[in-house]
């Protein structure tokens, strides 16, 4: 998400739900949805799943749906002073730290320190 903010040279916002509150989340919803409609079908291989998928509706729409074959690296972390760099980036609300984060792109960071200086 830091280099996202820095390709789109736009502050990003992160607001999470905490956890055990999926109710309030929209996709979660969705994934009801989805859970229902294919009630129990034995979804054998990704066609049919897919199939499944895009023939559903949620507020009257069709999902566009595709398949993705990227494997993920799992395990993979900062350093600590990768982490420093990112942090210096971050701007966390008091109130709720670790649910309401503003990411500033490199160009503002420079900005909120000049502003700072003078």
């Amino acid at each position: 998400m830091v280099q996202f903010t820095d390709d789109i040279g736009k502050p990003v916002q992160l607001l999470y739900y905490p956890p055990y509150h999926s109710k309030y989340n929209p996709i979660e919803r969705c994934w009801g949805i989805l859970e229902q409609h294919w009630n129990g079908t034995k979804l054998s291989d990704h066609e049919t799943m897919l199939e499944w998928a895009r023939s559903m509706t949620w507020k009257g729409l069709h999902p566009i749906v595709e398949l993705s074959r990227n494997v993920y690296e799992k395990g993979i972390a900062l350093s600590k002073k990768a982490m420093r760099s990112v942090e210096e980036r971050l701007q966390r609300n008091p109130a709720l730290p670790s649910w309401d984060i503003l990411i500033r792109p490199a160009a503002m960071v420079w900005e909120f320190s000049e502003i700072a200086l003078c």
